[in-house]
């Protein structure tokens, strides 16, 4: 079963009703990741035995504690050349911090790999079978009693750290059974505090059954994982969710897809019960709409089904919504928190090739929009062209990918734009009057006050402080003024990028009885803010990518003196056998076609991974070409 590189599979365990839902490794994906974790209730991390903790592997882990899931690893690839899961497991502990321990060693590594020890019940498995479908049972080889004995010590003191049950038993001294250890684990995983790690080669299967059964035994049930929703009729009142079938319905559509039957929206019913042909209310909209079709899909197949209660997951077919809605029955007006959403990183500009698909083209960015909350699509103002903005430069690869293929739409891709902003570096005052008389009502208004920026690691890009004492400004034109200042943020006078990290006090102003409008206070607001935006010595801030990079060592010259060529600040510089790691710090506006660089740097033996890290200030060279570059192109136009 063939996964898509850019999207999530659900996939059901029949015999035991598990959802797994297997998610795209690549970091331009990492929506995928966000919105399975905000659904499921535990997690496996797959790490290779050959490559290690990498810099996706951090960031998934990251994830996986911002929502609070409790894992499993498992460290595939022992067949593999090179494989060394407990150097893996070391990673895990510095890199990850895991508190872990491994519940398995294999028999025999590369192509030597036979079969795993079960360290919990002391037994070894073999997996036999084209597909590693016959799981044979035996006696631990007498060569590596010794070695499994020490690493079940291992496992036992590392559990027994973090649950004071075992930790009794084994202080006393007391025979450690398979039963008690078995339930320790279970304990300390749920709570968070313990990662069991598994091993195998998922190629022939070998190791996925007892890492399946891991699942069951280590990882909780719907019921025993605590969801809380929102009332939105107390004001957001925080309320448990029991996680019962006999509660008001409570589902939240987490993704959507567009189906051979149409929109396809995929549910986790936190508490209660649907229906096929139930009405159901989406409480984002207020809309009540009926369930015409309710489905248990099974990667591309699906099998109707009359009803589905909490804890599983569903598909609806003919259900408007979008991603992060909740539904209800009606009874209650609960919505599930949303899941986070990164910010994008790069934008392109793109039209289509022919006039007459302007409809399937405006129809096939609204459905990826919907789909995916990383994928943004806006309208330059003053080119008026279609930008699409997303996480990097496969993602949208691959969306005018899909508009060609899905809906026959040939668009052609403009060259791709980094997301800078600008921001201030000092405070500065502004006192400005609009005043105009031209016949009739006039406009005047006069706002008073200063500009600062906000302290590093403010929760806001932009803060509006109303500071005014008396009635010099009617309260009815302060939220013009605001709206002003706002829209005269969204662009700087450097580069036309929007202004962030901003705050902006009103602390005086004036009005007049008959000339001041809405209009006018908004107008002043935001020619205040383009009179005082000099003064507070602007700067451009552009995105920094975490660029990890790893290659044979002989290149390390030619890559490090490319990655200074690119104003990279190399932060770190490991050894993996003959590989280099390299970690860096990389402007994206830098990084364009470094693909096909590394790959001639290093005959073809390189790779590298990069996420968003922060937007940090250009230097200032940079910033006068970027801003000469902009100035000419407001001359060319």
């Amino acid at each position: 079963m063939s996964l898509p590189p850019y999207r999530s599979m659900l996939l059901i365990l029949f015999w035991r009703k598990v959802n797994i839902i297997d998610t795209p490794g690549h970091v331009d994906f990492t929506i995928e990741v966000e919105r399975a974790l905000r659904v499921l209730d535990g997690a496996i991390l797959v790490l290779c035995s050959v490559g290690g903790v990498q810099s996706q592997s951090i960031t998934v882990d990251r994830q996986m504690r911002r929502y609070e899931v409790p894992r499993l690893a498992f460290i595939n690839k022992l067949d593999r050349m090179g494989a060394d899961p407990w150097k893996v497991l070391n990673q895990a502990r510095t890199k990850l911090r895991h508190h872990s321990a491994a519940v398995q060693m294999p028999i025999g590594l590369e192509e030597d790999f036979k079969g795993l020890i079960d360290l919990v019940n002391m037994k070894a498995c073999y997996f036999h079978g084209s597909s590693g479908e016959t799981i044979v049972s035996e006696d631990i080889p007498a060569d590596l009693e010794a070695l499994a004995l020490e690493k079940r010590r291992e496992l036992v003191e590392a559990v027994s750290e973090v649950d004071d049950k075992l930790a009794e038993a084994f202080l006393s001294d007391e025979p450690i059974l398979a039963a008690d250890l078995d339930e320790a684990i279970r304990r300390a995983t749920i709570s968070r505090k313990f990662v069991p790690v598994f091993m195998g080669s998922a190629f022939k299967n070998k190791g996925v059954q007892p890492l399946l059964d891991g699942v069951l035994s280590y990882l909780p049930c719907p019921t025993e994982v605590s969801n809380q929703a929102l009332d939105q009729s107390k004001d957001e009142e925080k309320v448990e969710l029991s996680g019962s079938p006999a509660g008001p319905l409570v589902a939240l559509a987490f993704k959507l897809e567009e189906g051979r039957f149409g929109q396809l929206t995929y549910l986790r019913i936190y508490e209660g019960v649907i229906k096929k042909g139930d009405f159901i209310v989406n409480v984002n909209t207020g809309k009540k709409v009926k369930v015409p079709r309710l489905v248990r899909m099974h990667s591309n197949e699906m099998e109707d089904i009359q009803q589905a209660h909490a804890g599983q997951i569903v598909a609806v077919f003919g259900v408007d919504c979008a991603s992060g809605d909740t539904f209800t029955d009606g009874s209650v007006r609960y919505t599930m928190t949303s899941m986070s959403v990164p910010e994008p990183v790069m934008s392109l500009a793109i039209s289509a090739v022919s006039k007459d698909s302007g409809g399937n083209f405006s129809k096939a960015l609204n459905r990826f929009q919907r789909e995916d909350p990383t994928f943004r699509v806006g309208l330059d103002p003053e080119s008026s062209q279609t930008i699409i903005s997303g996480m990097g430069e496969l993602h949208l690869d691959i969306y005018v990918e899909r508009m060609k293929r899905e809906y026959k739409v040939e668009a052609t891709v403009g060259k791709p734009r980094v997301n800078f902003r600008e921001t201030i570096t000092q405070r500065a005052e502004f006192d400005y009057l609009h005043k105009k008389q031209s016949g009739g009502q006039g406009q005047y208004g006069r706002v008073t006050g200063f500009m600062e920026p906000l302290p590093p690691g403010s929760g806001t890009k932009f803060e509006f402080d109303n500071m005014l004492v008396g009635q010099a400004i009617p309260s009815n034109f302060v939220p013009a003024i605001e709206k002003g200042f706002k829209e005269a943020a969204n662009s700087g006078s450097l580069i036309g990028h929007p202004v962030e990290n901003i705050r902006i006090a009103l602390i005086d102003g004036a009005a007049h009885t008959v000339d001041s409008s809405e209009l006018a206070f908004k107008l002043a607001a935001i020619y205040a803010f383009r009179q005082c935006y000099e003064l507070c010595k602007p700067v451009i801030l552009e995105p920094v990518m975490l660029v990890e990079l790893k290659f044979p060592t002989e290149f390390q010259g030619t890559v490090t003196g490319d990655i200074n060529k690119r104003k990279g600040m190399i932060v770190g510089n490991d050894q993996e056998a003959d590989d280099c790691v390299i970690t860096a710090h990389v402007p994206l506006n830098n990084m364009f076609g470094y693909s096909t660089a590394l790959r001639s740097m290093t005959q073809g033996k390189g790779e590298f991974t990069m996420e968003y890290l922060e937007h940090m200030q250009v230097s200032q060279d940079v910033q006068t070409q970027l801003v000469n570059a902009y100035k000419a192109t407001r001359t060319g136009e």
